[in-house]
């Protein structure tokens, strides 16, 4: 995939992936962040289990990244809460 389809399957990713969790999306560089990384967490948990990793700019590669977004997200308020830095 091309840069730029990276940064959107990850602004998409990461803004589904921030309004399923907390209600609200984060700042668009952060969801674009959290949508790439969340890409490539999404695409190695789906590999361990045997399904293909993200493919392209296409749905199910972006099913693959909100759910990565989501996994990184929960680590990040789970760290984050317990470090007292989120309310």
């Amino acid at each position: 995939m091309t840069i730029i389809a990276w940064l959107i399957l990850g602004l998409i990713a990461g803004f589904l992936g921030s309004k399923i969790v907390d209600s609200s999306g984060q700042d668009l560089i952060l969801d674009i962040v959290l949508g790439v990384v969340g890409a490539m967490v999404g695409g190695f948990l789906f590999s361990l289990a045997g399904a293909s990793p993200v493919t392209g700019l296409n749905v199910y590669s972006l099913v693959v990244s909100v759910i990565g977004s989501i996994a990184i997200l929960l680590l990040y308020h789970a760290i984050a809460d317990r470090n007292g830095t989120v309310a």
